[in-house]
């Protein structure tokens, strides 16, 4: 072995070394910054490595070129985006990333077809590789168009079941022809075939599921997008991007699984498509929502002696995470114990609640599991839900004919008092009724979260 190819997979070794101790280090909120880092320099050495390996000194201009062009749209994009769009944003990334693996894919095949050097193996990775990618690209775009609302949460497709099983079947039978064939005409038809059904795939696959499944669904093209490019990887030969997307399709697919155990449903169940689908909230609710004023508010707070608070997608809306933070610090300073409950799929993409307190600085150790809090929740004086939804809804628990019954829930409704902050008296984004908000012990502060939680502070400090 050369020295170049030596010094080149030592590289790897330490790329790969890299993006498992960023990922560890992604598990803490106070070293998730310098997790994503270290992964991005590991990166950044295996692309290095990689274009000295390939002897591609001819092409470096154009390859930088791309990288600053990318690179360029990637920080402007993030630099730009606020905290209600980045689900949508991480849904496009997902997406990209599948039709990286797609493009390149398709460009393997076309030089083995202009050769005719196909083997049975690299048939196979291709095959997978465009099948994995397409479906990632267009799934990840419909369900940033869901997050969005521009293709509407809850929109369905007639017949999605059997659209989807006959797809599957036909995507199989093309890439077993595909593989028969290997590179010849008919092979290559057979290819465009698997192109051109796996973006299909994607659209009707994603179609049916419901908005409340959208943490699940971009969890799960995460750990899709993974998959692509590590069987990128075997068709090019490069053994860091197999790691890479292996890690990345492994952690991926072990948060999907945590998240479907938090809702106490089968990923089976979430692809078939149901929960947040429809609009049905189960039996009817009894009784109406009882609104409060701030300052009512303001002396039921200051009497307590525990007030958790229990964020969701109505504090992204709000951008009030900072004024929830400087609230929770004056009620400690008042002698308050406080606490913070993030359910594992509060808001629309994983860890959303989480990276929202963590921009504020709320301390990690306030930050409690719902497993801790719910047997103590009796003893609790106040709650204040922040546009949280179905992950509070006590029909989880009590009514068989919602679509949530089973769902392991926070249960504030268990507190001895609830505020529950909400901009209107509408349903939530799955379009599910929240019988919480109907309670003997909740009342309503209506209105925008960061104004209402910045005339509780205003009270405060009068």
């Amino acid at each position: 072995m050369d020295p170049i190819s030596i010094l080149v997979n030592v590289a790897y070794i330490v790329s790969a070394i890299l993006f498992i101790y960023g990922i560890r280090m992604l598990g803490r909120a106070e070293t998730a910054r310098q997790g994503n880092l270290v992964s991005a320099v590991g990166m950044f050495l295996a692309v290095i490595m990689t274009l000295i390996n390939e002897n591609l000194a001819g092409n470096f201009g154009l390859i930088f070129l791309g990288i600053l062009i990318g690179g360029g749209i990637g920080y402007f994009a993030a630099q730009r985006v606020e905290m209600t769009g980045m689900p949508e944003l991480v849904a496009l990334f997902n997406g990209f990333g599948g039709l990286a693996s797609l493009a390149v894919g398709w460009a393997e095949y076309q030089r083995l077809f202009e050769t005719d050097a196909t083997s049975i193996f690299t048939s196979i990775v291709i095959f997978l590789t465009v099948l994995i990618g397409g479906v990632t690209f267009t799934g990840s775009i419909l369900a940033w168009g869901k997050l969005s609302g521009r293709f509407g949460g809850n929109s369905t497709l007639p017949n999605s079941q059997f659209i989807n099983v006959a797809l599957i079947g036909v995507l199989l039978l093309c890439g077993i022809m595909l593989v028969l064939f290997g590179a010849t005409n008919a092979g290559y038809s057979m290819f465009m075939a698997v192109v051109v059904l796996s973006l299909v795939f994607g659209v009707t696959g994603v179609m049916p599921i419901g908005g409340g499944d959208m943490p699940v669904v971009v969890s799960l093209l995460n750990s899709l997008s993974g998959l692509a490019a590590s069987a990128a990887g075997f068709v090019i030969g490069n053994n860091v991007l197999i790691v890479a997307g292996c890690l990345v399709g492994a952690s991926g697919l072990i948060l999907t699984v945590i998240m479907c155990r938090a809702m106490n449903r089968s990923l089976g169940s979430v692809l078939m498509g149901g929960f947040g689908a429809t609009s049905s909230g189960g039996s009817g609710v009894e009784g109406e929502m009882k609104a409060a004023s701030v300052e009512d508010a303001y002396y039921v707070l200051e009497a307590a002696d525990s007030v958790i608070f229990v964020p969701g997608y109505g504090m992204a809306v709000a951008q009030a995470q900072h004024v929830v933070r400087e609230l929770g610090e004056i009620l400690e300073a008042n002698g308050t114990e406080v606490k913070y409950v993030v359910h594992p799929v509060a808001g629309r993409m994983p860890g959303h609640m989480n990276v929202l307190l963590a921009e504020a600085d709320v301390p990690y150790e306030q930050l409690v599991e719902m497993e801790d809090v719910n047997p103590t929740m009796e003893t609790v004086d106040v709650a204040i839900v922040i546009g949280a939804n179905d992950v509070v809804n006590p029909a989880a628990l009590t009514d068989e004919g919602s679509p949530i019954y089973g769902m392991p829930i926070i249960k504030v409704h268990e507190a001895r008092t609830v505020y529950a902050l909400k901009r209107g008296r509408g349903k939530g984004f799955s379009g599910i009724v929240n019988a919480l908000f109907f309670g003997d012990n909740t009342r309503m502060l209506f209105g925008d979260a960061k104004g209402t939680m910045s005339e509780l502070i205003a009270q405060f400090k009068d």
